[in-house]
């Protein structure tokens, strides 16, 4: 559960953002465009695609690598920014079953088109390190249940049921392949249509912030952790429009904690508690140029 201080903080930013969406939304767009190849680069890695940012960058953008790279790999980066995109082009797309197997062809397309848009069946297990993921002959009615549930809980907190759906979405691990890349991808869908910007799920931070999280979740049934990793990553998200919005400069973290006395290890641990309104470019940590402590 998030400590409301921590609710009052994420009600607070939305306020903020939603006022100044506001006959913005074109410049909101254009935003989360701008961010495709970075989000695209960070899913992918965390399913362990060799694709750098910059590779990343120049396959989205029709340039050629410098390097050879697997074939998967640029079709990995180019489906999952189609997605993006697609789901960009509307205000909402209600959460359903079919959906997600929709969004699940367009991911695995050229790169499996035998398991591309639909669920594991007969003898199709998974294993992901030393979870098994569900019984094959119980995956569809186990993702009707789960979508079913999401839709009609009005009572629980909005992050609190967006994790809860990704704990379990990873857990049921319903496709024989591309579970990770479109859970991630489901989480923005989700945040979307409450018309909330999408969250980045940094790579770099994987081992420690994110991979716990499903170790202990089967054991335990607590989803709280991604509660929290969400909240974080959303006010960033928010701080980052925010600033877009109403920031004359933006400078990097490391530079405004110099101007301001403040050490560099602690700006970067207030950034990464979003105690202070920093957000990340490019892996990078950056801040409003005025934001006094």
């Amino acid at each position: 559960m998030l400590h409301q201080s921590t609710k009052d903080k994420i009600e607070a930013l939305q306020k903020q953002y939603f006022k100044l969406a506001k006959g913005n939304e074109k410049l909101l767009k254009e935003i989360a465009v701008a961010e495709i190849p970075e989000m695209v680069y960070n899913s992918n890695a965390i399913e362990n695609s060799t694709l750098t940012l910059e590779d990343t960058e120049k396959i989205l953008g029709g340039g050629e690598l410098v390097r050879k790279v697997n074939i998967r790999e640029i079709y990995e980066a180019k489906n999952l920014a189609k997605i993006t995109e697609t789901l960009l082009q509307k205000q909402s797309h209600k959460l359903s079953v079919q959906l997600i197997l929709d969004l699940h062809k367009t991911l695995l397309t050229h790169i499996d088109d035998s398991i591309a848009g639909r669920f594991r069946k007969a003898k199709e297990w998974v294993r992901i390190g030393n979870h098994l993921g569900a019984n094959p002959a119980f995956v569809n009615d186990l993702m009707q249940e789960l979508v079913s549930k999401y839709n009609k809980d009005k009572a629980a907190y909005f992050l609190d049921k967006i994790a809860h759906f990704h704990a379990e979405f990873e857990t049921i691990h319903p496709f024989a392949d591309g579970n990770g890349r479109l859970g991630r991808v489901l989480i923005n869908l989700q945040l979307m249509n409450l018309g909330l910007p999408p969250i980045i799920i940094q790579n770099k931070s994987k081992r420690t912030e994110y991979y716990p999280l499903f170790t202990n979740y089967p054991v335990t049934m607590k989803f709280d952790g991604f509660t929290r990793l969400f909240a974080f990553l959303l006010m960033e998200a928010l701080h980052k429009r925010i600033t877009l919005f109403t920031a004359k400069k933006i400078i990097p973290l490391a530079l405004w904690a110099s101007q301001n006395g403040v050490k560099s290890n602690v700006a970067a641990n207030k950034a990464k508690r979003q105690t202070i309104p920093a957000f990340r470019l490019r892996e990078k940590w950056v801040i409003d140029d005025n934001y006094k402590p």
